[in-house]
Formats: structure tokens, sequence, C-alpha cells
């Protein structure tokens, strides 16, 4: 299996559902919060949502939320990762997440459009749609772009094709950026789940040291 990829499950229906329930649990108790605590949201498919952890395993949104409180800093963190979105089923579904006050998004998506084949160039303007219609909703909201990788058997002709969607689109839209979301993940087998392509808890740790390079510098 790719190591440096993400995959369709928890796509579906089923799917959808868990996401809606998790993103409410998140999104809604923000009646508690100060009036200055400002949102942030990782937006992203399976490698965000945490796929395959078990419940008391937290994805690297959550450990970026542990960091932000260790830091006295008055953020919180809003995790909209759903298994299996594709560029296009997330654009589907950004209107309605940016119901809420949104100041940083990192917006992770692509892999497994990626692995479907999908033009890069659809997949490109499917993530600048995205970031359009964040900066249009909330003119000051910063947008992160996290960047992806494909494994070698997808031939190396499209590979460079989709490695180039990340930096230019970061560059034309001078969007903070984070080269590879799995840095020092991918491809090794102890930080990975069986499935070779889902971190597991300690994958999940290096991928928010990852982030946090990037977001710590925002905040």
């Amino acid at each position: 299996m790719p190591p440096n990829a993400t995959s369709n499950h928890g796509s579906g229906p089923s799917g959808r559902r868990r996401f809606l329930l998790a993103f409410l649990a998140l999104a809604l108790p923000v009646l508690g919060l100060a009036a200055d605590t400002r949102t942030i949201l990782f937006f992203g498919d399976s490698l965000t949502a945490g796929y395959g952890l078990d419940p008391d395993e937290p994805a690297y949104p959550a450990l970026i939320q542990q960091r932000i409180e260790e830091a006295g800093l008055n953020w919180r963190v809003v995790n909209a990762g759903l298994s299996g979105d594709t560029t296009a089923a997330g654009l589907r579904r950004l209107d309605w997440v940016l119901r809420q006050r949104v100041d940083i998004l990192v917006l992770e998506l692509g892999g497994n459009d990626g692995l479907r084949g999908i033009p890069p160039d659809l997949s490109r303007a499917n993530l600048q749609s995205m970031i359009d219609r964040a900066r249009a909703r909330y003119p000051d909201c910063t947008v992160v772009l996290a960047g992806m990788l494909l494994p070698p058997n997808m031939g190396e002709e499209y590979r460079g094709a989709f490695a180039r969607i990340y930096p230019e689109l970061a560059e034309r839209n001078r969007t903070p950026f984070i080269p590879f979301l799995l840095e020092g993940v991918g491809g090794i087998p102890e930080l990975n789940l069986a499935d070779g392509i889902h971190p597991n808890a300690d994958g999940h740790r290096i991928v928010a040291d990852n982030v946090w390079k990037v977001l710590s510098t925002l905040l």
C-alpha cells in the first residue's frame, strides 16, 4: 500500500453522519468560550479525521489543541476531517462548515484525488475555489495549505504534476505552506497502521510537529 497517501475508508452516508456528529460536538459549545477566542478549522480527509485510531488516541488536530492550551493561547481547534473526501467533495461541504467563524483554515485535501487519478488541474481548481470561498466569507481568515505527495506507482509524470499543485497554489495565494504533511511518517511502518497509509498514534504526533512548525508562527 502507498505510504504517503490517503484512502477512501469511511466515506458514504455513515461516514458523513459520523463527521456531522463529531463536528457538531466541537462546534456547538461556543457559548462557553471567551468572546475573543479564535478558531482554527482543520478541513481535510482521513488524515485529519484520524482514521483507524483508538478513541483514546488523538489525531493531530487534537494534539495541536493540547499545544495551544499548554502555551496559554486563546484559540480553539475544530476538526472537520472526513475520511474519503476528495477536493470536489470538500468543496461541496465547505459552505456548511464555514457557517461558524473561522480565523485560520488548515486545508488538507487532495490525497484521494491523486489515488483516483483525477486530473491535477481539476484538483487545483477545487482547492483554489475553497481558498477563494473562505476568504470571501471571512476576509481576515488565514489559509494554511498542507501539501501531499503520491506513491511511485502513480507514474512520474502524474506524480510530478500532482506535487506541483500545492507549492504553486501557496505561492499564488500567498498562503503559509506545509510542504508535506506526512514528512517523517510516510513509508515508515512503525509510524503507520497496518494498511501502510494512515498514521498511528506515534505518527500523528510527528504530523502535529510538522503542522506546528508553520501554525505556531501564526498564533
